[in-house]
């Protein structure tokens, strides 16, 4: 990885200097935005206003100025990238616009190291998903890859085999996970966007944390990515993103439109909502647990401005045994995470320790080992069981507004790989509770960031749907990001 010092002043003030679309508004107006989104920058290109080499060039000099304090990157790969912006070979909804792909996924030319000390030599991959051919074909360009912790299994990007992802709006604090490199990239204004995927909450956690829009598609709706052996496919992928439309455009140009997708694809969602929803109001998690009273608030500010948009509120309650859903999930996880040390025991010829792995990865595959023969199997019994209990419950309402996390984004070290492991789980009872149910349902939801903590710190608040609704959802968000703006807040370290 090489993050050397370019002068590229010039190309910094060639963006500054070229016509927005986000320029001083009208007192009647909503707030501008404080740095251009990428279907701006698309735009931009488009109307040669600016050069793709010039938006990588800049891209890199704010990644290289940045990096040190936030940690976002662990890999670059400038020199292509460059390369590629200067052929003026670039077509698609977001031609030359600057890009980070996960570490969990492979981008050919780039090694993929997956948040572990184990992979820290591996060498570059020569392949990558139909997903990830998705973003060449929109004109995306990948500058590096986004930190992850170890696998995507935490809620936090502070991998013991790398420097920790700090969060912007305050780098003691964590950025969220497992997507909490390309959150931290977007939200310090490295990148407009940036890919994220989500198995339990991962895309919606460090959109909350950062005070970013991002949205969990269904699943099977996106183009397919990485497949699971799990028994049940958690994960999906999408964007993380400053925009509503952003995001939309981008699930457009990436959503399936085969003859064998399971929804009908809703293309570019760009009006906003029509109709009044009602919405059901979940505040306490599965376990009966209540969120720090700073969550509350946001939670309770989020119930009234739905309101105040003419929309029905009114309490629910998880349609499952809350407490139930949550071991289950968690045997779930960590079977996940007892396959992957297997893999790495045969890969190294011994059994991992500490050394390789971390403590948390460890220790759920030793809770596998505990569990009685048919626990995994009675486990996705259950989870098979609240997918239909999550439908039915859709059926009363038109979406659900819940927390995402909580508490407000953490210190680092809160829920880090290295914390003892009954301790752990036990902070992450806690912290995580309201996510993972989309994730087992197969349903979308979506991270709106309306509320930011006294000190400063963003809280996003959940809004999820039935499987294949997000054409609602993303009218619902350009309706809440119309009347309670975000974009124009800036975190303290920034572009």
């Amino acid at each position: 990885m090489r993050f050397s010092r370019r002068g590229l002043l010039a190309a910094t003030a060639a963006i500054a200097a070229a016509p927005s679309a986000f320029a001083k508004p009208k007192s009647s107006a909503a707030p501008a935005p404080w740095t251009p989104d990428a279907t701006e920058l698309a735009g931009r290109v488009s109307r040669k206003e600016v050069s793709a080499a010039e938006l990588v060039e800049a891209a890199i000099q704010r990644i290289e100025t940045l990096q040190p304090q936030v940690q976002a990157l662990v890999a670059s790969d400038f020199e292509r990238a460059l390369d590629k912006a200067k052929t003026g070979k670039l077509s698609g909804p977001f031609a030359g616009v600057p890009f980070l792909v996960k570490d969990l996924d492979p981008y050919k030319g780039l090694p993929t190291r997956y948040g572990t000390r184990v992979t820290l030599g591996a060498k570059p991959d020569q392949e990558q998903t139909a997903y990830i051919d998705a973003f060449d074909a929109a004109g995306l360009i990948t500058l590096g890859k986004s930190a992850t912790p170890e696998y995507g299994f935490l809620p936090t990007t502070e991998p013991m085999g790398f420097l920790p992802t700090r969060n912007p709006w305050n780098t003691k604090h964590s950025s969220g996970g497992s997507s909490g490199g390309a959150a931290a990239a977007v939200a310090s204004g490295m990148v407009a966007i940036a890919h994220a995927s989500d198995g339990g909450g991962s895309i919606r956690i460090p959109s909350a944390n950062c005070g970013l829009f991002g949205l969990k598609p269904s699943r099977g709706r996106m183009i397919p990515n990485r497949p699971s052996s799990w028994g049940i496919d958690l994960s999906v992928s999408h964007v993380l993103s400053h925009s509503v439309r952003d995001s939309a455009a981008m699930f457009a140009a990436t959503e399936r439109t085969d003859g064998a997708a399971p929804f009908k694809p809703i293309g570019m969602i760009g009006q906003t909502l029509k109709k009044k929803l009602k919405v059901g109001l979940l505040m306490n998690g599965g376990t009966g647990l209540a969120p720090d009273p700073e969550v509350r608030i946001a939670v309770e500010n989020a119930a009234k401005l739905l309101r105040d948009l003419g929309h029905r509120v009114e309490p629910t309650a998880l349609p499952m045994d809350g407490a139930q859903f949550g071991q289950d999930f968690t045997v779930l996880w960590a079977s996940g995470a007892a396959e992957l040390v297997a893999g790495v025991a045969k890969a190294m010829g011994r059994k991992p320790d500490a050394s390789a792995l971390e403590p948390f990865t460890l220790g759920m595959a030793e809770l596998v080992g505990k569990l009685p023969k048919d626990a995994l199997s009675a486990a996705m019994q259950r989870l098979n069981t609240t997918i239909g209990a999550y439908d039915t419950w859709l059926t009363q309402y038109d979406v659900i507004l819940s927390p995402i996390l909580g508490k407000p984004p953490v210190e680092l070290g809160y829920v880090a790989g290295w914390v003892p492991f009954e301790e752990l789980q036990a902070r992450l009872m806690a912290y995580v509770g309201y996510t993972p149910v989309q994730n087992v349902a197969g349903a979308p939801a979506m991270s709106v960031p309306l509320h930011w903590t006294a000190g400063g710190l963003p809280v996003g608040v959940q809004i999820a749907g039935r499987a294949g609704g997000e054409a609602l959802l993303f009218q619902l968000a350009y309706q809440l990001e119309q009347a309670q703006p975000w974009a124009h807040r800036r975190p303290p370290v920034s572009a």
